[in-house]
């Protein structure tokens, strides 16, 4: 127990992280079955997380909410078909994640540190940015592969930015149908900004080996 302390200590000097901000767990195992989610959703805005066992059946998640930074380390892993890793950060902006992973097996992986579209509203933030991403796994175990989603072994890292899916013409439409059914006059129009503007910027993806 003494030595997760150091690890984790040592990890939040490197990450320029204070200890009031991070959400810390050491899970001994951790199983998810079919369609299952687990959620890490405290207040703290980074995530230190160990997990000796991870079981994750088909399509089940790990989701984290409100987090800026994620550390995922997992000494040993069974993941199933269409499982999910995702992560939002604030301001629709993506988590950025860096996981460590001894993959024992391997249907299909998706870690999803996506931006999240502008919507317009009383509160509007820019559309948001992808993550950055850096995804290490173990050598002794299953090498993932990035090209064939119908085969084993298959990995997908998204961190694609928010506003791809916004343009002014759909935005547009959407306020004068909020004019349409407002009660009366421009009481529908919402008080941020209209167009939810140019997209935000791409993540970036490291993929590596760790001996």
């Amino acid at each position: 127990m003494k030595i997760i302390h150091i690890l984790t200590a040592a990890l939040i000097c490197l990450s320029g992280v204070s200890l009031g901000q991070v959400q810390q767990e050491h899970i001994s195992k951790l199983e998810l079955g079919k369609k299952k989610k687990k959620y890490f959703n405290s207040r703290d805005s980074s995530a230190i997380i160990y997990i000796d066992t991870l079981i994750m059946k088909d399509k089940s998640s790990m989701q984290f909410i409100g987090k800026t930074d994620v550390k995922l380390v997992v000494k040993y892993a069974k993941i199933g078909k269409k499982v999910f890793i995702s992560g939002s950060g604030a301001k629709n902006n993506a988590s950025n994640f860096d996981i460590e992973i001894n993959l024992q097996s391997l249907g299909s992986l998706y870690v999803i540190a996506k931006g999240l579209d502008a919507l317009n509203g009383s509160r509007t933030n820019d559309n948001g940015d992808g993550g950055k991403v850096t995804f290490r796994y173990a050598a002794s175990g299953v090498t993932p592969q990035t090209t064939d989603k119908k085969a084993a072994n298959y990995l997908r890292i998204d961190v694609t930015p928010g506003g791809r899916t916004t343009n002014p013409t759909t935005d547009l439409n959407q306020i004068y149908s909020r004019i349409k059914t407002a009660p009366s006059g421009l009481r529908g129009v919402p008080q941020g900004q209209i167009y939810s503007g140019s997209p935000g910027r791409e993540g970036e993806v490291t993929l590596e080996e760790k001996l």
